[in-house]
């Protein structure tokens, strides 16, 4: 097993390398298109467990020094972070990777579970947070926005680098709250809700936060499909 690989398609544009350390998740939210990725239905992917010999298999893929400098994300078809799992293998896993000289980018809906491994992290790594303008509801196993910009927050007072990811995007008008009033986002990456049926108006949506992105002096991602809806 090579657990390290290359993503392909949408989930390329977020990272050249990625590693998904667990099957299922907690998360429950409505818009998950990873069951679907991964040919499950939704009630066998709303739990989660540890990939078997995860560790292990990270460990051998990294001697050698393939990876040294890489970015390795953490981690698209589960949360590296699922509520109501030991999350030790996460630990070691991105004790692994800055041991090989490789650097971590993590995408979290449960930051406040992964401030105990915040000491591993430096500023070569990116720490982020995914954030939707979603009613619980939608996201109902998930930390809070707030706390989880609080520890986005956090972990740039500790040198780490930070990003969200608005991807899928239920409410424009929090992303643009986002936007003008966090200073401590070193990147945004911006896209839309794919796979359901919305009235926003994608394109004045896309032209709207690239203008404030460029106003507020933002580094900032604008994904293909939203990028198409601006052009269109």
């Amino acid at each position: 097993m090579k657990p390290i690989y290359r993503p392909k398609g949408k989930a390329a544009e977020y990272a050249e390398w990625a590693l998904n350390i667990y099957t299922g998740c907690t998360n429950g939210c409505e818009y998950c298109y990873a069951p679907k990725v991964l040919r499950k239905s939704r009630e066998d992917f709303a739990s989660a467990s540890v990939r078997e010999g995860i560790v292990a298999a990270v460990e051998r893929q990294l001697t050698g020094g393939a990876f040294e400098d890489k970015m390795i994300h953490l981690c698209f078809t589960c949360d590296p972070y699922p509520n109501g799992v030991d999350t030790t293998p996460t630990r070691e896993v991105i004790r692994l990777i800055k041991e090989a000289g490789a650097h971590v980018q993590i995408l979290t809906k449960n930051p406040i579970a992964a401030t105990q491994d915040l000491d591993l992290l430096d500023a070569g790594d990116m720490f982020g947070v995914t954030i939707t303008g979603a009613p619980q509801k939608v996201e109902p196993y998930t930390d809070p926005p707030h706390r989880r910009l609080h520890v986005l927050e956090n972990a740039k007072k500790r040198g780490i680098g930070t990003w969200v990811s608005c991807e899928p995007v239920y409410c424009p008008e929090d992303i643009y709250r986002l936007i003008e009033e966090c200073d401590f986002i070193d990147l945004f990456k911006i896209g839309k809700l794919n796979y359901h049926e919305s009235v926003i108006d994608w394109g004045e949506f896309g032209r709207i936060c690239e203008e404030l992105c460029q106003r507020y002096g933002r580094n900032y991602l604008i994904k293909e499909s939203l990028r198409k809806e601006m052009e269109g």
